[in-house]
């Protein structure tokens, strides 16, 4: 389950995915592994849910496929048997989550008010669903009542699209937002596949918010990057900050007091959330140096250099 749990919160967004079509299965989950979005909510609302949720599972390995809409035991049975990981009810079951539990499977219930968090609490469940998001007060409505429940961290689903998206994975205790969004009807019917690639990497975009953070410069000792740093900011106004091992000009310029990693220097990449940039880019094949990584209290990665090295700069992912 806490492997299941981790990988969904890495993904972040989840599509919801009601598809009335297995045929067409396949190539959405293909469309879904090409736009950076390897995980599916296959909701059993639809008759060819289970089969959907089968052949993803049989060819696309790779996509993380659960089922969603899952209202009794005998549901969450098919679903497991077709291949599914996890499980997402609408509402809470009691029944269901202990049948999950016994089995050892990651279940995430509908909680929209204290009543139904109070019984996802006393079970033992960490990670729930919000459900639907917007219309039960949106991110304000979970920040309401996340502090009384302090162990359960939520995924909200249902109004949640691009442009609200980062105001919920904004809240540290949303752990992965649920949508419809970029898996419309419309879009799976016309066998839109390219279409929906593009807004789910728009939507990955979106979450990663990769922006340059700083330049840092390697100077040959601290007299130089101390005339360095000085000098841009003469030049255009920035602000001079002195620090232990560099010195700053503004926010935009590290004068490192002795040459560090990279021939020149490093560029920092400011992002969301550095555990989610480091899966995204590593679908992409990009390595990172374990050696580099730096944690919070929490255990997230706050900080890692890329292994290579781009035009002599070192590249550094730093946690916005």
């Amino acid at each position: 389950m806490v492997q299941i749990s981790e990988q969904i919160f890495k993904i972040g967004i989840i599509p919801v995915i009601a598809i009335d079509d297995a045929d067409k299965a396949v190539p959405l989950a293909c469309a879904l592994v090409k736009g950076d979005l390897p995980a599916a909510e296959v909701t059993f609302r639809t008759a060819a849910g289970e089969e959907a949720i089968r052949r993803i599972a049989a060819e696309v390995p790779e996509v993380l496929v659960g089922a969603g809409t899952v209202l009794n035991l005998e549901q969450c049975d098919r679903a497991l048997a077709a291949g599914a990981k996890f499980i997402v009810s609408p509402g809470y079951n009691e029944a269901l989550v202990a049948h999950c539990q016994e089995k050892g499977v990651l279940v995430l219930p509908g909680c929209v008010n204290a009543s139904d968090m109070t019984r996802a609490a006393n079970a033992g469940l960490e990670y729930v669903k919000f459900f639907p998001a917007e219309q039960s007060g949106g991110v304000n409505g979970i920040k309401a009542l996340a502090p009384v429940f302090p162990k359960l961290n939520f995924m909200p689903t249902g109004g949640v699209n691009t442009k609200n998206l980062m105001d919920y994975l904004g809240y540290d205790r949303i752990f992965a937002c649920g949508g419809t969004w970029m898996v419309k009807k419309d879009l799976i019917e016309g066998e839109k596949w390219d279409e929906i690639t593009r807004i789910c990497k728009d939507a990955v975009k979106t979450m990663l918010g990769f922006e340059l953070g700083h330049v840092g410069i390697n100077c040959q000792d601290a007299g130089q990057a101390e005339q360095t740093a000085k000098a841009l900011c003469a030049i255009f106004g920035f602000e001079y900050k002195a620090g232990n091992s560099s010195d700053f000009a503004g926010s935009a310029v590290e004068c490192n007091k002795a040459p560090g990693r990279g021939a020149h220097g490093h560029i920092a990449i400011r992002t969301n959330n550095v555990d989610r940039a480091i899966y995204h880019l590593g679908l992409q094949g990009v390595k990172f140096d374990e050696s580099s990584r730096k944690t919070d209290a929490k255990g997230r990665t706050k900080a890692i250099y890329l292994q290579e090295e781009l035009g002599g700069f070192a590249l550094h992912l730093v946690q916005k």
